[in-house]
């Protein structure tokens, strides 16, 4: 068999979706895997590459998820497969803080010059983007010798206890796992669509609202940290309203807060710079990086200034896989190739083909009896429409929904998202061919068309 670079990078289905083999492997799932673990689209993968997934069946299927922002470079881009196979063959693992490895460092170095602001840095590794989060929270901590950590609404963060408790979504997320961490604190987010005095509006009532909160609820004297994420991802794709991120960046810094970028979703090229944050210049103290990463392998990290991430006590952080060579192999691997590829720009042509398209199609569609493209935003490769009832901004899960099953069944892998259900968000490789991209668009406006 070829290797999954040489896939051919076309649309093919030849048998209903799913097909038999990935029925009997669901069914064999069911039986031993937990019920928690949801599913999808139970199409079961054997080979992935450049823009499509091949099933076991011998389907192909075009992919609009990239495994939730992680495969950007693709699924199995030559030099991460290189670099990881090279140094499978020397080592798997011997624990960076027992004997260490020259990958940790790369990666860190890495990390620490591609991230926003050349001020001096230090990175510390993990394995997810969750685990990145509360090394983040640990660290501020130790630093600011506070407890508070501010959030906001519609923000995604993980599903560890603590990290739960930082995010917004309850079901399915949150419900029955409680009682959560304590010391956490949720204010406004400047969603443009959803203001109630309008987009225009939004950001400076935001962050007003949500800097008064801090004041009188918590006092900014006991925050040892803001986070959020510069565009959120699980929240439906909310790019917060211009001048919003500054002001809470300005209040942090006056403040003596650290401020904490989650970067999990947005960062490696998907929004068409390295970073979110580039977009309005935003210097994080902190950021937190996985997904995108390592091409795939469980990799995440946390990199920030140094006076801060130097603050925690030897043995206070890391974790016995955090950092493993294979994944670090493979995050260089992945680093090279956005370098050399320029995946920022693909980023930015793939936001434009799509997001004009999208926008063709709320027109298109804005006589629709059951349903309004409400909005259609993002940057990069990561888009998303809100679905709204007509005439309203009532969300509709149940349209949304159908689109999504629409196009599963057509071969096309996209993902729902939002607070109420009502996002349909695409996030292709940053490699996909444009002629995939296009076929892919063609199938949510017929999914759309028959509704």
């Amino acid at each position: 068999m070829s290797a999954a670079p040489l896939l051919p990078q076309e649309r093919r289905l030849v048998t209903a979706i799913p097909g038999p083999k990935s029925q009997e492997l669901q069914a064999r799932k069911l039986g031993a895997v937990a019920a928690g673990v949801g599913t999808t689209l139970p199409v079961y993968v054997a080979r992935a590459g450049g823009g499509v997934l091949e099933d076991v069946d011998g389907n192909s299927l075009i992919d609009f998820g990239s495994g939730i922002a992680v495969t950007n470079v693709g699924n199995s881009a030559a030099a991460v497969v290189a670099k990881a196979t090279e140094q499978l063959a020397a080592f798997t693992h011997t624990c960076f803080m027992v004997t260490p490895y020259e990958g940790y460092v790369a990666v860190a170095e890495q990390l620490n010059e591609l991230t926003p602001g050349d001020h001096d840095k230090r990175t510390a590794l993990f394995n997810s983007g969750a685990e990145a989060v509360e090394n983040a929270v640990k660290i501020a901590r130790v630093h600011t010798k506070r407890t508070a950590v501010v959030v906001f609404d519609h923000g995604y963060h993980g599903r560890t206890n603590l990290t739960m408790g930082l995010t917004a979504k309850n079901m399915p997320y949150k419900q029955g796992f409680g009682p959560f961490a304590p010391e956490i604190y949720r204010v406004p987010v400047a969603y443009p669509y959803r203001w109630l005095t309008g987009a225009e509006n939004c950001a400076a009532e935001a962050a007003a609202q949500a800097i008064d909160m801090i004041n009188k609820q918590i006092g900014a004297e006991n925050v040892a940290a803001i986070i959020i994420e510069p565009i959120q991802g699980e929240g439906g794709f909310i790019e917060p309203a211009k001048g919003f991120l500054p002001a809470i960046v300005e209040y942090a810094k006056a403040n003596g807060i650290v401020f904490v970028a989650d970067e999990i979703q947005t960062g490696f090229c998907r929004t068409g710079q390295w970073f979110a944050c580039d977009d309005e210049g935003i210097v994080p103290d902190l950021i937190t990086t996985a997904k995108g990463i390592a091409g795939g392998l469980p990799l995440a990290a946390v990199t920030g200034r140094a006076e801060i991430m130097d603050a925690a006590h030897a043995g206070g952080l890391g974790g016995t896989y955090g950092g493993n060579p294979v994944a670090c192999a493979a995050a260089l691997g992945s680093i090279e190739t956005m370098k050399e590829l320029d995946l920022n720009a693909k980023a930015r042509q793939i936001g434009e083909v799509m997001l004009g398209r999208l926008r063709a199609m709320q027109e298109k569609f804005a006589g629709s009896d059951r349903f309004e493209i409400g909005e259609v935003r993002g940057r990069g490769a990561m888009i998303a429409i809100e679905l709204v009832k007509p005439g309203s901004k009532e969300p509709n899960p149940e349209v949304t929904a159908a689109v999504a099953k629409a196009c599963h069944a057509e071969g096309l892998v996209v993902l729902t998202a939002g607070t109420y259900g009502n996002v349909l968000r695409f996030l292709p490789p940053l490699v996909m061919p444009e002629h995939l991209l296009t076929e892919g668009l063609d199938i949510i406006e017929n999914a759309f068309a028959g509704i």
